[in-house]
């Protein structure tokens, strides 16, 4: 191997690292700054691939004709890059309140603008370089193989996400991951520059690698800066493997920030009362009680009922001793802390409680989601005494209760209602649903006078708050008719979907209409081998999102394994494309095995979801993400030495693999998933492959002739 080459390839396996750990890191800072929205991985995924599928054209426009390929200039391209990585996540947090309204929801277009814009800079780059190096090397040796790029960025791309997951999520905030992944780049590219002999250019290229490490460092520095709210003082901030952890303090109030939402403050007496005392009053004589998640001064109003044992379930250690810290829960005799998902925490312990507060926000995230449904309500019946109250709340109103509001309540109602013979929804800041099986109470101060509790808010507003008329007029607006609330078919998260747009006037058809139209246009123009690449493209961004939102539904930690489920899937490219170098003359046949492979792996993701997706151990997901991405590898060699194998058809190829990616990613998280679920989305991508393999597999050996389009 030349020395000139060798230094080429080492830019695109640290190219791979860097990308792969700045792509991982920026979709954590989207999910802080959009609180927690699934959707918003998607919507990066797809503007990332998007990006990258147009600088990978690019490339191919102006290279050579128009801009010769030198080692000088990747050089120079690798530093701004590296660069680029520290300047985009500051622009995301800088811009965001600059933007939008500091707190506010913000529309799926606006959000999707905001992602696009601000990493364009860097993923157009990004696409660009991939196919440069290799037209640098071409330069050089002609017939150098574009697989072997491929493979040797598939190196980079599985170093980057293990270093990701494996340490960086552990080990440092951001900005310091961003450096941390950017020093290989920096180092490669000076070697690549060193490579080329051209000695008297030494000191621009110091000063290029002196400035690149200066952006990267400035970074770290500002990250303090970059987190202060624009309303009090950050008087803590971490960086926890499940989210970001942030205290603001405002005129003596504390305010603890998970994933960029308030979700404990140290003065909500109202809430802690109703939380408490609601479910609580019905009890003569409770000894347990199971509290998932929690709110500031609620386990004080715990205190007063006298419990023996009280568990608390926070699936972060970190937000627990942030939360003592600042004084935001009170360590009471018999509170025992549990650091473990709830929902897991239910399905292993067999302990029975006589009370289950969920104290969790509205189910708009899979993650809140996998609270609300068909199987989590199961797994509580079986864990409370026949007596036994379970209590949660969802957003209250004022006089008027609005149809989507009505059928999100209708849909709670009637997925809890499967269990629990008795269920009432108690009016007021927040809509609380209290659930038993045998009768509820409504006099809440009465109940509380007789067990001895005082109360500040409930004793003095409760009556002129809370009568029976508005008891009643709220529990006979339910809809028996509403669709229950399901894993694999979560109609709350339809109902969020549809919100998210109806509360800023849009709708997602247009666009997705007009995404629909311009993937036809693009398909009317490309090769058979390109409609291959392009449907396992999307089937296998398709299969990533699938993993992603399952783990969200049946693990609820997604932040923390996002990095591990991108990894897996990057994972089975690098075997896939060595074994399908070796077998590319087999051409045809080799694809539609492949086609056939996918397919059946498709096949039992749904035979799997189907017997009980929530049985089912994490590492199912990852075998299944891990032969998804084998296909996909095994197939992008044989597709390139079908399409002649030149400069023309390795971005027409990694075009279209990208292309397809972006699609799958849109279309599966945009309308399969919110509209269908897991297992029609699933069904949904095999019929896209079978419209490949009938596509591959009706063609005769014509097919091999170079120009010959889609139809």
């Amino acid at each position: 191997m030349k020395k000139n080459e060798r230094a080429t390839l080492l830019v695109v396996i640290a190219t791979g690292i860097s990308s792969v750990a700045v792509q991982l890191i920026t979709i954590r800072e989207f999910l802080a700054q959009f609180h927690g929205n699934e959707f918003v991985i998607s919507l990066i995924l797809f503007s990332w691939l998007i990006l990258g599928g147009i600088g990978t054209l690019v490339a191919h426009l102006i290279t050579p004709r128009y801009w010769q390929p030198s080692s000088s200039r990747l050089c120079w391209l690798s530093f701004i890059l590296a660069a680029l990585s520290a300047v985009q996540i500051f622009i995301i947090r800088e811009l965001r309140d600059f933007f939008f309204i500091h707190g506010s929801s913000v529309g799926f277009y606006p959000t999707l603008a905001y992602i696009f814009l601000t990493i364009a800079p860097y993923c157009l780059l990004l696409g660009f370089i991939l196919p440069y190096s290799l037209f640098v090397l071409r330069a050089e040796t002609p017939d150098y193989s574009g697989t072997r790029i491929y493979i040797t960025d598939n190196i980079g791309d599985i170093t980057g996400g293990a270093l990701f997951s494996f340490a960086l999520v552990f080990l440092v905030t951001p900005f310091k991951g961003i450096f941390i992944a950017g020093l290989p780049l920096v180092i490669a590219s000076f070697l690549l520059f060193s490579s080329t002999r051209k000695q008297r250019k030494y000191l621009k290229i110091i000063i290029g690698a002196a400035i690149t490490l200066l952006v990267l460092v400035m970074g770290i520095s500002f990250e303090p800066f970059s987190l202060a709210p624009s309303e009090g003082k950050l008087v803590y901030y971490h960086e926890s493997r499940y989210g970001r952890i942030a205290v603001h303090q405002d005129n003596g109030q504390y305010t603890l920030f998970i994933g960029g939402v308030p979700v404990f403050s140290n003065q909500n007496q109202s809430i802690a009362e109703e939380t408490i005392h609601y479910p609580l009053a019905q009890l003569d004589n409770p000894q347990s009680a199971l509290l998932i998640s929690g709110e500031g001064g609620i386990v004080k109003e715990l205190k007063k009922h006298g419990l023996k044992t009280v568990d608390y379930v926070e699936l972060d250690p970190d937000i627990i001793s942030v939360q003592f810290k600042f004084g935001l829960i009170e360590n009471i005799e018999g509170l025992n802390v549990i650091n473990q998902d709830g929902r897991a925490f239910l399905a292993d312990s067999e302990k029975i409680y006589d009370i289950i507060i969920l104290n969790l926000p509205e189910p708009d995230t899979f993650q809140v989601n996998r609270f609300f449904t068909d199987q989590f309500f199961s797994l509580v019946k079986r864990r409370l005494a026949p007596d036994g109250v379970l209590s949660f709340s969802m957003e209250g109103y004022d006089n008027y209760l609005a149809e989507p509001q009505r059928q999100k309540l209708s849909s709670l109602y009637n997925t809890v209602k499967n269990h629990f013979k008795h269920v009432l929804l108690m009016p007021g800041l927040k809509i609380f649903f209290l659930c038993r099986d045998i009768s509820i109470q409504t006099d809440i101060p009465a109940r509380l006078a007789e067990k001895g509790i005082i109360t500040q808010y409930i004793s003095g507003y409760y009556y002129g708050n809370i009568t029976k008329e508005r008891i009643s007029d709220l529990n006979d607006l339910m809809d028996p008719n509403t669709p229950k609330n399901s894993d694999d078919s979560p109609f709350l998260m339809r109902m969020m979907f549809s919100q998210w747009f109806a509360k800023f006037s849009t709708s997602p058809v247009g666009f997705i209409a007009a995404l629909i139209v311009l993937t036809i246009i693009y398909l009317l123009r490309i090769k058979r081998e390109e409609f291959v690449l392009f449907s396992t493209g999307s089937m296998t961004m398709g299969s990533e999102i699938l993993v992603i939102f399952a783990f969200q539904i049946f693990y609820g930690y997604i932040y923390f394994k996002i990095g591990m489920i991108v990894t897996i899937f990057l994972a089975g490219l690098l075997p896939g494309a060595l074994l399908g170098d070796r077998l590319r003359k087999k051409g045809k046949q080799i694809l539609v095995l492949t086609d056939g492979l996918l397919i059946t792996m498709m096949g039992i993701l749904i035979l799997a979801l189907k017997m009980g997706g929530d049985r089912l151990p994490p590492f199912f997901f990852l075998v299944f993400g891990f032969m998804v991405s084998l296909a996909c590898g095994f197939q992008f060699p044989v597709a390139l030495h079908l399409g002649g194998g030149g400069n023309s058809a390795v971005t027409r190829s990694f075009s279209a693999d990208l292309i397809g990616a972006a699609c799958g990613t849109l279309i599966t998280s945009l309308v399969l998933l919110p509209y269908f679920g897991l297992i029609w989305a699933a069904a949904g991508l095999i019929f896209l492959k079978l419209a490949s393999l009938i596509v591959i597999g009706t063609h005769n050996e014509k097919y091999k002739q170079a120009g010959f389009s889609l139809l």
